[in-house]
């Protein structure tokens, strides 16, 4: 696993600033491939493994997914990783995390998966089309 996508979980949760910022609003405010920063919460109370993703701002835009936090959480400690903004489609976010040194690249937005046959597949460019060679996304 060197460079994987993850799923950004509790945006619709205020944080916890002055000016209750909106996470789904900050993710909205991102680009694709715009950097990102995860920061680990060892004393978080509900999780001592919680990872929180925060944008290039400064702003929390969530959380990585409790059943990956701890794996990306000790790959963090041991080796450089970079992470960037990939999508946010309906109620999910997604970063791209390379781990090993080096910028995450995006899947190419020009993937989509084979219609069936009596359909005809739209392009749309502001979708989300998954790496077709990467894990379950956004588990």
């Amino acid at each position: 696993m060197d460079e994987l996508t993850l799923a950004v979980v509790g945006i619709d949760f205020p944080n916890a600033d002055k000016s209750k910022s909106n996470r789904r609003m900050e993710l909205m405010l991102c680009a694709p491939g715009e950097p990102v920063e995860l920061r680990r919460e060892p004393k978080n109370p509900h999780d001592a493994n919680a990872v929180a993703v925060f944008s290039g701002r400064g702003v929390q835009m969530g959380y990585l997914p409790a059943e990956r936090a701890l794996l990306i959480g000790r790959r963090m400690q041991q080796e450089e990783h970079l992470a960037v903004f990939q999508a946010l489609t309906g109620s999910m976010g997604y970063v791209r995390i390379r781990f090993g040194g080096g910028t995450p690249t995006l899947p190419d937005p020009g993937y989509a998966e084979t219609p069936a046959p009596n359909r005809t597949a739209t392009f749309d460019p502001d979708a989300f089309y998954p790496d077709p060679e990467g894990p379950e996304w956004g588990a």
